[in-house]
């Protein structure tokens, strides 16, 4: 069995037809999904998700891009600390385990908000993390620095996946460094990825699998068709620049995700 650690399952088109994107990523040997907020509007409609659907595992956080916006508005009433309340409480009231804190993260290819902001709504929702003692699914673009640091401040109390990586081993030794792991995804696909030379050498016990369907594509995958069973078609890129098989890869990453979040065996 194959997880995909992170696809928007509410989001359309497949959240126009769950089951059918369900059915057809068990006929492709994907059992289980992990599925990441984006915003507070979208955490009851994946909780709601996870509690129709076995197999289906909510995550609720807010995405840099629309975190600060958010915790603004909160703010305004109950300061940062209710903004933490805030989010706990949607934790701890889903009748479906949460398994993660997520989408959360960095980003410095948007104008706004700055990073100085993102850096502190992101605070809020790792030392949650930390206190829940749930892993965090971390969005990061140009600001792997930052986001490290952000990780030490919690001194190993911290586990989880930075999602979507497709950059070289250097920096993919530096974030397993920090604890978390690596969520593969379309990028490997690709015949000219840069990821492709750092492959080889990424520890298979620090990786796990993901699509991020439908915001990101396979090689003649577009995003917008990309949907949880193409899990299998990254497991089979791996497996090929790795010299190995589909099945050893499909062993180790499901044992990786389900320790990771807790999933049941």
């Amino acid at each position: 069995m194959l997880v995909d650690t992170h696809c928007h399952l509410n989001m359309p088109p497949l959240g126009d037809d769950p089951v059918g994107v369900l059915a057809r990523a068990a006929a492709a040997g994907v059992g289980r999904v992990v599925v990441p907020a984006y915003d507070s509007a979208s955490w009851n409609p994946i909780l709601a998700l996870a509690a129709e659907h076995a197999g289906v595992h909510p995550a609720l956080g807010l995405h840099p891009w629309v975190a600060v916006d958010e915790w603004v508005a909160a703010a305004r009433t109950s300061g940062m600390g209710g903004i933490k309340d805030h989010l706990s409480r949607a934790v701890a009231s889903s009748s479906t385990p949460v398994v993660a804190i997520g989408e959360i993260g960095l980003d410095t290819k948007i104008d706004t908000p700055d990073l100085p902001r993102q850096r502190d709504v992101l605070a809020v929702q790792l030392e949650l993390a930390a206190d829940l003692d749930l892993p965090v699914i971390l969005h990061c673009r140009g600001a792997f620095d930052d986001l490290l640091a952000a990780l030490e401040r919690h001194g190993g109390r911290l586990r989880g996946v930075c999602h979507a990586y497709s950059r070289g081993i250097e920096l993919a030794e530096r974030i397993v460094g920090a604890g978390l792991h690596l969520g593969l995804g379309g990028a490997a696909t690709r015949d000219r990825a840069r990821l492709h030379k750092a492959l080889p050498k990424l520890l298979l016990e620090k990786i796990v699998l993901e699509t991020d369907a439908p915001s990101i594509g396979l090689q003649d995958v577009p995003p917008e068709q990309t949907e949880p069973r193409h899990v299998r078609d990254i497991a089979a890129a791996i497996a090929e620049v790795r010299g190995t098989t589909i099945a050893t890869i499909a062993e180790v990453t499901t044992a990786n995700a389900n320790a990771l979040f807790h999933l049941p065996v």
